[in-house]
């Protein structure tokens, strides 16, 4: 199975978002986690991955790409169950708009604040909303560790304003406050390889990881062709064509 079922779609629809259970095998999950963190941590110690600080200290680890490239990476950004999963949240044709991995270490992984993906996207050139993410868990994520949480139904409200904090681009109180209120908090805990597939206007956040466990997550977000940016403010995110591989590319890469 690779594109939204029908029930899938009226979820998404409905939502804001869909958890895909297993979508990449345990086999899929170690090799490229395994591969991730000897490289990452590696890249982490001399210096060329991003930190992000949360409003206690906390900090979470973050490395960007601009460009899907034939490594690991951009092959699971091209995998064709990503990619149909997109095409089928948007209902266009897409590209890919960046790809990230979030790196929450043991004890230490910092906590995002609620926003909206678009919040920050908009003012990136990006005019319509047809836009979304997948997050892949490379580690079983849990409420202690730091799991996302949505606002289910929450894109429904459109693009709210957004506030600089702390370094975190987040939505601003009153609309949060009244929104918590009437939309159902939910921790969206995952096993290794399952997705969270959601609208680039769905409210969310995480915790800080107050455990001794890994909370990774290989982050790709998706743009429709159409409603590429009308201006370059960011080195990624610009209108690439996108050629989907087959699943399970990225084994293939060193």
């Amino acid at each position: 199975m690779i594109a939204m079922t029908r029930e899938e779609a009226g979820l998404y629809a409905r939502d804001g978002y869909i958890i895909r259970r297993g979508l990449l095998s345990a086999d899929e999950v170690a090799a490229f986690r395994g591969q991730a963190r000897r490289q990452l941590e590696a890249e982490t110690s001399a210096g060329g991955v991003m930190s992000k600080g949360d409003k206690e200290g906390k900090t979470t680890l973050l490395k960007m790409w601009t460009r899907a490239e034939d490594d690991q990476y951009g092959l699971l950004a091209r995998d064709e169950r990503m990619v149909d999963l997109a095409q089928d949240a948007v209902g266009k044709p897409v590209y890919l708009y960046s790809h990230k991995m979030t790196m929450k270490q043991p004890n230490e992984g910092g906590a995002w604040e609620w926003h909206q993906d678009f919040g920050y996207w908009y003012n990136y050139g990006c005019l319509a909303p047809e836009m979304m993410s997948i997050y892949v868990a490379l580690d079983k994520a849990t409420r202690e560790n730091g799991c996302l949480q949505v606002l289910k139904g929450t894109h429904k409200l459109g693009r709210l304003n957004h506030v600089r904090e702390d370094g975190q681009t987040n939505v601003e109180q009153e609309h949060l406050e009244a929104a918590l209120r009437r939309y159902e908090h939910v921790y969206v805990e995952m096993d290794e390889g399952d997705a969270l597939v959601f609208d680039g206007n769905l409210l969310h956040r995480s915790d800080a990881n107050r455990s001794d466990t890994y909370r990774w997550g290989y982050i790709c977000s998706y743009n429709a062709v159409e409603n590429a940016p009308f201006k370059k403010v960011r080195e990624y995110g610009n209108y690439e064509e996108l050629r989907k591989v087959p699943a399970g590319s990225f084994r293939m890469a060193s």
